[in-house]
């Protein structure tokens, strides 16, 4: 089975992040109508606010950069043999790509040492030829013979010496090539391996957060740490930080052989150093905040074009493509401006310090050549020290632009770091794993909820000491307008939030004393807002139980009444279903929930039968659906319309986080109460 038709994950009532047993199917959706016909807010557990916003600009306030990059290289510890190799393999390359210019300057000597020796008189040393020369009255020619160890005079080009100087190089060469294909090879083995890890770390981070995360955190925002902040900093450890590595170990390599050959003009190429410092320093400072900014903006754009495309259908209803476009084009231009900004700072650093890098090359041409004429140079070293300047300038340069690149990476690993510090649910007791429910007659589900309150924030209580008793088997049913507290009721006997105070217990066991998984491998789940996974339909109905076998699966659609809708499709039970399931109806996608909990066989059932997305034909075999897979069991009914919970058992009434009435429907018509009000405005209402 694939990922899951909704792209996006969490929300303000999903059981997706927690423990995930095999019985529970969908998460809990906002409740999208009261009982008295009002519009539900977006999020049960804060009725009278819009959404919460996307994560604000205050979020781009850097942080410790040396912190951060301490902890993303440690993630690099499980593989230090490696990562060990990798370094001597790119000493060694950078050792011998460093030698090669003084390899070539030697034959360069030897090149000019044959032109010269060819157009000096034979039988003489060079000693002797240097002194005829000084006494002609050319002392520069003759200081230049004379410090000329290779000038043999009379003797012309050594073509054998310069072969086997060329091929040393070519060989030299050939081996840095090698051992450079060998660190690569071994660094992407490394970094994939450590980007599996972060992946599979933020995934498993994520099924151990509570819902608040979800509720205050968008989900294009968790989407964007997920894959985006994810691949960037897979870019800063496969290129970026072995770059530096690379460049750091030439600057210090180069810069040996530059003061070997000569410190004075080594001196001089150290120029550059402290204008790229301070350079450097003065722009990664400003970078990290416009680089974290880009993230962030990311992240916002990412959840508005989430939202808008699970809306699309609303937007187009109601008109508002235009103020979806106009608030898009406003984030996308915050996203356009933090990037411009991170990218202009990035653009200045080439330039600037390519400029530098020219006018030290010029001053290192003009005293090399000085020092060539007075004899205190051979040309190939001059060659070489031109050759090395060149090699020292463009790591100071790379070195420089990676700055910017660390810093994009850094806020990428800051982002990533902080969701793994986010707080996790209370972890579960260490108790024995409770044995196996066998069949569908368990003797469970009497649940009881004992002076239960609960705050999703101190100073705002959700549910206030709420007693509640569902004897096994019973029809539950729970009424009451927006915010009343019905669903986050449901959320608290599921353990997706846990109570600040009471007790909720199933057959005398406090849940807070049991297994998440032990307690959901009892329940079930039917909801409105259907969960299908991609896949086929065969794969959607056995997610109940993944054990079945091909005869209970098609019990459980017969059971659901949607086995002869299967039927009549093509591929029947192997049909695919696209994105979103949108090949089938809304209410053939209930009715595969409805087999998919026949098929996990629980003993408590969570119901919402809100059904006013379906024709009627199937709305009648959703309701006989439900009231089948009610039978035996315990059942907690998110009720929208009352005329389907007339004959429950009990019903429950909420307003404001607490049960102000609770009996059956002519207990409560008879107390002329809460439920009476909603009972007579509902149907009224119905009437007009």
């Amino acid at each position: 089975m694939t990922s899951p038709q909704d792209p996006t994950w969490g929300g303000p009532n999903s059981q997706y992040f927690d423990d995930a047993p095999t019985v529970v199917f969908a998460k809990i959706p906002s409740e999208p109508e009261s009982a008295d016909g009002d519009a539900k807010s977006s999020n049960p557990e804060t009725p009278d606010k819009e959404p919460k916003p996307a994560l604000t600009a205050t979020d781009t306030k850097p942080r410790h950069f040396k912190a951060t990059m301490k902890r993303l290289l440690s993630l690099l510890q499980p593989h230090k043999f490696a990562v060990f190799c990798v370094v001597v393999a790119t000493i060694a390359s950078i050792a011998l790509s460093v030698a090669v210019p003084k390899i070539l300057g030697h034959a360069t000597d030897l090149i000019f040492a044959g032109f010269i020796g060819k157009s000096l008189p034979a039988g003489l040393t060079r000693e002797q030829a240097a002194d005829a020369i000084r006494a002609s009255g050319n002392s520069t020619f003759a200081d230049l013979v004379a410090n000329s160890t290779d000038v043999v005079p009379g003797v012309g080009l050594n073509f054998d010496a310069i072969g086997k100087v060329v091929m040393l190089a070519i060989g030299v060469y050939l081996l840095s090539s090698l051992l450079a294909w060998l660190e690569a090879f071994l660094l992407n083995i490394i970094v994939q391996k450590t980007i599996y890890n972060l992946r599979a770390s933020v995934e498993a981070k994520l099924h151990r957060l509570p819902l608040p995360y979800f509720d205050k955190t968008p989900r294009g925002e968790i989407l964007s740490r997920v894959t985006n902040d994810i691949d960037n900093i897979s870019s800063t450890l496969s290129s970026t930080l072995t770059s530096l590595l690379t460049s750091v170990l030439t600057v210090l390599g180069v810069l040996t052989m530059m003061f070997v050959i000569s410190p004075m003009l080594a001196l001089i190429a150290l120029i550059a150093v402290p204008v790229s410092v301070l350079l450097v320093a003065r722009v990664a400072k400003r970078a990290q905040v416009l680089y974290k900014a880009q993230w962030t903006e990311t992240g916002k754009i990412n959840a508005q074009i989430e939202e808008n495309y699970s809306g699309r259908d609303l937007v187009r209803v109601y008109g508002h493509q235009a103020e979806a476009e106009r608030e898009f084009a406003e984030q996308n231009k915050k996203l356009l401006d933090a990037s411009f900004g991170a990218q202009f700072l990035s653009s200045l650093i080439m330039p600037v310090m390519n400029f530098v890098g020219n006018i030290t090359y010029v001053l290192l041409a003009v005293v090399g050549a000085l020092k060539v004429a007075s004899g205190n140079m051979s040309l190939g070293d001059v060659q070489a020290f031109i050759v090395y300047s060149r090699q020292f300038s463009q790591p100071l340069t790379q070195i420089a632009s990676m700055s910017t690149s660390l810093q994009s990476g850094a806020a990428s690993a800051e982002r990533v770091f902080e969701l793994l510090d986010e707080p996790e649910q209370s972890p579960d007791i260490d108790v024995p794993l409770l044995p196996e429910p066998a069949g569908r007659h368990r003797n469970v589900g009497h649940i009881e909820f004992e002076n239960v309150s609960f705050r999703y924030e101190p100073d705002k209580p959700l549910i206030e000491n709420v007693y509640l008793t569902a004897r096994p088997g019973q029809m539950v049913a729970i009424v009451g307008p927006t915010g009343a507290g019905k669903t986050t009721l449901v959320n608290l006997l599921m353990r997706f939030y846990e109570v600040d105070s009471g007790r909720i217990t199933l057959d005398d066991v406090d849940i807070s004393q049991m297994r998440r998984s032990d307690l959901r491998k009892h329940v079930g789940m039917v909801l409105q807002d259907t969960w299908l996974f991609g896949g086929t339909i065969r794969d959607n109905i056995a997610y109940g139980r993944l054990d079945a076998s091909e005869y209970e699966i098609h019990e459980a659609a017969r059971a659901a009444f949607v086995d002869r809708f299967i039927h009549t499709l093509p591929d029947g039970y192997d049909t695919v279903l696209d994105e979103e399931a949108s090949n089938i109806s809304s209410g053939e996608k209930q009715l595969i929930t409805i087999a998919r909990a026949f098929l996990s066989e629980p003993s408590l059932l969570i119901l919402d039968e809100a059904t006013s997305s379906v024709d009627t034909r199937t709305e009648q075999l959703v309701q006989q659906a439900m009231s089948a897979l009610r039978v035996g069991r315990t059942s907690f009914i998110i009720a929208h319309r009352l005329s389907t919970i007339r004959n429950a058992d009990l019903i429950v009434v909420m307003e404001a986080g607490k049960i102000v009435e609770q009996g059956t429907h002519d207990e409560l018509i008879a107390a002329a109460g809460a439920y009476f009000r909603l009972y007579n405005a509902q149907f009224e209402g119905a009437a007009v």
